[in-house]
């Protein structure tokens, strides 16, 4: 539950942020009072997308057999893991020109009076956030298992509330919350979420015999947190800790740290050196 609301809440965040500005340059406009059809017309194609992705994703999920569909989460663990990944990196690269790219797009199709390019704006931004959200509490998903529809729903329309509140306090701006503070601190709880749910593929995929365990367990800190334990299965799942870890799981959520924390700096000198060779 923990988990669904926390995915529902940083996601709604950066898509109101995106309509937001959409938004704000639309009335800022004379002009833009004929794009404001265009702009919920492509709020709703948005969500419709992600709509039918959750509807094949459930009809997947009810036709296929039990080994099957076994294969079929653990696939959608692994790419929900790479896909929060990838929008973490992606976010810290564009997340300062966005503002600017967007506006940049209305200009132009104001003064082109291509009001459906909005649509199209709109309809990607919201898509992608939407659709993201469905395959992140998908693979999340498979780490809660027994949890109840009508507590899935709660968490969700918790989580959505709470993005409309907390949009409200960023825009105010002031105080601790900011938007620096917020992409930070997000950031750093999505990617504990993808390391969390590497590691119940990875276990899986031990639980399989593709993997070798190696050694298992480690080590025993049940004594301190026991993830059979509710706190200490919500921290499970939203961390990958684990109490008795075998080798294998170390070793992944090791590497998985190591990936994310030397990328940056990796990324950085492969540019100075590409930058160096164009010289």
């Amino acid at each position: 539950m923990g988990n669904t609301l926390f995915i529902v809440w940083r996601e709604s965040v950066e898509g109101i942020l995106v309509v937001g500005i959409l938004y704000a340059w639309l009335k800022a406009h004379p002009e833009g009072a004929r794009g404001m059809r265009y702009l919920w017309g492509g709020v709703a194609a948005g969500l419709g997308l992600a709509g039918l992705l959750a509807l094949a994703m459930l009809g997947v999920y009810s036709s296929l057999d039990d080994e099957a569909l076994d294969y079929f989460q653990l696939g959608m663990m692994l790419v929900a893991a790479g896909l929060i990944t990838q929008m973490v990196f992606w976010m810290r690269k564009h997340g300062r020109t966005l503002k600017k790219e967007l506006e940049t797009g209305l200009e132009r199709a104001a003064g082109e009076a291509n009001w459906m390019s909005v649509t199209v704006i709109a309809a990607l931004a919201v898509g992608r956030e939407s659709a993201e959200t469905v395959i992140f509490l998908y693979g999340s998903g498979m780490e809660q298992h027994g949890m109840a529809f009508a507590q899935f729903l709660g968490a969700a329309t918790l989580g959505f509330a709470l993005a409309l509140f907390t949009f409200w306090l960023l825009v105010r701006g002031g105080g601790a919350l900011s938007w620096k503070n917020f992409f930070r601190i997000s950031e750093t709880l999505l990617l504990l979420l993808a390391a969390g749910m590497l590691v119940g593929g990875v276990e899986r995929m031990i639980g399989f015999g593709w993997l070798p365990a190696l050694a298992d367990p480690v080590w025993d800190s049940s004594f301190l947190l026991d993830d059979r334990a509710s706190v200490g299965n919500l921290v499970a799942t939203l961390t990958g800790y684990r109490a008795h870890p075998a080798l294998t799981l170390v070793m992944a959520y090791a590497s998985y740290w190591t990936l994310v924390l030397g990328w940056p700096r990796l990324h950085k000198s492969s540019g100075h050196l590409q930058e160096a060779r164009t010289k």
